[in-house]
C-alpha cells in the first residue's frame, strides 16, 4: 500500500519511517511538511494510506481532510491526546500518540492490513450498477432499494445518508467505500462530501473558484468542487 508522511516536523517524518521500515506492505512513496505541500503530493501520487500529524503551521491536519474530494485511509499522528474524539468523526482508522510505541504501530498496520482484504474480498466488491437493488435498514425500517432511484449520497462521519423518494436513512458505510463500489457511468463523487445520481441532473450552472453548482431533481443543490468541476465537465462533454 502506498502511503505519505505528513508531518512539519522532519525529526517526527524520519522517525516515522524508520518505525515503518520492517512492515514491507506499507510503501512510504513521499513527505509533507504542510498542508498545501500534501494536497499536490497527495493528488501526484494518489496514496492508498496518510499518516497526518494535526497540528502543523497554517493550516492542520482536519482542514487538510476537508479539502480533499477523496480521503485516503488516515492514520493521525500527535502529541495530543485532545483530538481524538474528532479525528474518529474524521472517519480516522486509528489515532497514534507520540513517540510512536513500536508495537502500537504493528496494531495500526494489522487494521490497515485488515481492512485493505476486507475492501478486497467484500461481496460488494464488484462494480454496483443502476439496476442493482440494495438493502437498507435504519432503526426499524427497510427498504429494498434500486439504486438508479437514489439521486444523492451525502457523508456524515462514518455513515452516509442515501435520499430517495420521500426517504433519508443512513447507512453504515463511508462514502469512499461507496465510491469505489458504484458504477462511476451513473454517480459522479461532487466533492468531500456527496456523490451524486447523474440522471437526477436537472441543470448546472458556474459556481465559485471554478466550481459547478448543480441542482438535482428533489431541489438538491449539490456544489462541484474546482478539481471535481474538469472531470465533471469531461464526462458530461461540457
Amino acid at each position: 500500500m502506498k502511503a505519505i508522511i505528513i508531518d512539519d516536523e522532519r525529526l517526527a517524518r524520519v522517525e516515522l519511517r524508520r518505525l515503518l521500515t520492517p512492515h514491507k506492505k506499507i510503501k512510504i512513496v513521499g513527505e509533507a511538511k504542510n498542508v498545501d505541500d500534501a494536497i499536490k503530493k497527495i493528488e501526484e501520487l494518489k496514496p492508498d494510506l496518510i499518516f497526518l500529524d494535526i497540528q502543523m503551521p497554517g493550516k492542520n491536519g482536519f482542514e487538510l481532510l476537508e479539502s480533499l474530494d477523496t480521503v485516503p485511509t488516515v492514520i493521525f499522528t500527535t502529541a495530543y491526546d485532545e483530538y481524538a474524539l474528532k479525528a474518529f468523526e474524521y472517519n480516522a482508522l486509528d489515532y497514534l500518540l507520540k513517540p510512536i510505541d513500536p508495537n502500537r504501530l504493528e496494531e495500526t498496520i494489522d487494521k490497515v492490513i485488515l481492512r485493505n482484504q476486507e475492501v478486497m474480498s467484500s461481496e460488494l466488491s464488484n462494480i454496483l450498477k443502476e439496476d442493482d437493488q440494495i438493502f437498507v435498514k435504519d432503526g426499524e425500517r427497510c427498504w429494498f432499494v434500486k439504486l438508479s432511484s437514489i439521486r444523492l449520497f451525502e457523508s456524515e462521519g462514518n455513515y452516509v445518508r442515501l435520499y430517495f423518494d420521500n426517504n433519508k436513512p443512513l447507512i453504515l458505510r463511508t462514502l469512499n467505500y461507496l465510491d469505489e463500489r458504484l458504477d462511476s457511468k451513473t454517480f459522479f463523487r461532487a466533492n468531500r462530501k456527496h456523490i451524486l445520481n447523474l440522471k437526477w441532473i436537472l441543470n448546472i450552472e458556474p459556481w465559485l473558484n471554478g466550481g459547478l453548482l448543480v441542482k438535482l431533481k428533489g431541489d438538491h443543490k449539490i456544489e462541484v468542487s474546482r478539481r471535481q468541476a474538469i472531470k465533471f465537465k469531461e464526462k458530461l462533454s461540457l
